[in-house]
């Protein structure tokens, strides 16, 4: 770890931090509180990936719908209109409509050859992201003069990286510029994010393989016209939930964990502080 105690946090000059965890518990929360109150640079990954490495792919994906209407296709045609996303760090809807859900396309669902296809793209942006942290670090102090640097990952992180191998690239690169932080939830903050996800399914990131495992076990040999793609994606979220639990637990052992509900109980920089350093001051202790 970057850090090696609580009081050494404290007085570094230059603070850097990595947080990571299931969507909903808290990176977003920490990490804009830590921007508005000044002194911080914000690198959201998701942000990131989709407006530098998935961009092209969701103007397109616009395109190609609008090319459907005659008017519209007459003014693409003829350049007499300009179609892009406007995803910003609160608002990334343009990047979970593109990657989609499998099943039938009456009901907003794509072919899942074309699904796993932009898994694929969502995976090697997510990694590209993820390593261009350094040189945001370095960027962030360089341009606008901060020192202090949060980096609010995406929940599939633990999906592309493998923290059990030592010399995962990624896991290596982020370790040696950020202190990585865990925010754990419990079984009840579990069961919340299901409940929600289950009133208002979105797109996720699975792994390839467990993708196919899960795509296998629901279809059940029926044509994908007949899948309900809201459907699938509930089936398959409390179960992404259970498999992500030990790929996050794993990822904890390069740094340290905190839990949801200490992260609740933070309320200015000076709170986020302490939370870390408590957080660096147990691993120790337990050490």
């Amino acid at each position: 770890m970057i850090y090696q105690s609580g009081d050494e946090f404290r007085a570094s000059p230059r603070k850097r931090v990595m947080l990571f965890g299931m969507s909903g518990l808290g990176k977003t929360y920490l990490a804009g509180m830590l921007r508005a109150a000044g002194g911080w640079f914000h690198y959201s990954v998701d942000y990131r990936i989709g407006t530098r490495y998935m961009n092209e792919y969701i103007a397109d994906n616009f395109k190609r719908e609008a090319m459907k209407v005659p008017l519209l296709r007459e003014l693409l045609m003829t350049d007499s209109v300009y179609i892009s996303s406007n995803i910003t760090f609160d608002n990334l809807a343009p990047l979970s409509t593109y990657l989609g859900k499998p099943g039938d396309p009456a009901k907003g669902g794509v072919a899942f050859a074309e699904y796993q296809r932009r898994q694929l793209q969502h995976h090697d942006a997510e990694i590209a992201a993820m390593l261009d942290t350094t040189r945001f670090i370095d960027r962030a102090e360089d341009i606008y003069g901060y020192r202090n640097f949060v980096c609010d990952t995406s929940g599939s992180i633990c999906e592309v990286v493998n923290a059990v191998d030592a010399n995962d690239p990624v896991m290596q690169e982020l370790s040696q510029h950020l202190l990585i932080v865990w925010i754990k939830g419990s079984d009840a903050h579990k069961a919340e994010l299901a409940r929600r996800f289950d009133r208002a399914p979105k797109p996720m990131y699975y792994r390839p393989d467990f993708l196919c495992e899960l795509w296998a076990e629901f279809v059940r040999g029926k044509p994908e016209a007949q899948i309900d793609p809201d459907a699938f994606l509930r089936f398959g979220f409390a179960r992404l939930l259970d498999q992500r639990q030990p790929r996050y637990a794993a990822m904890a052992e390069w740094g340290v964990t905190v839990t949801a509900e200490e992260v609740a109980q933070v309320q200015d920089a000076a709170g986020f502080d302490h939370l870390i350093a408590t957080a660096l001051d147990r691993k120790i202790t337990a050490a």
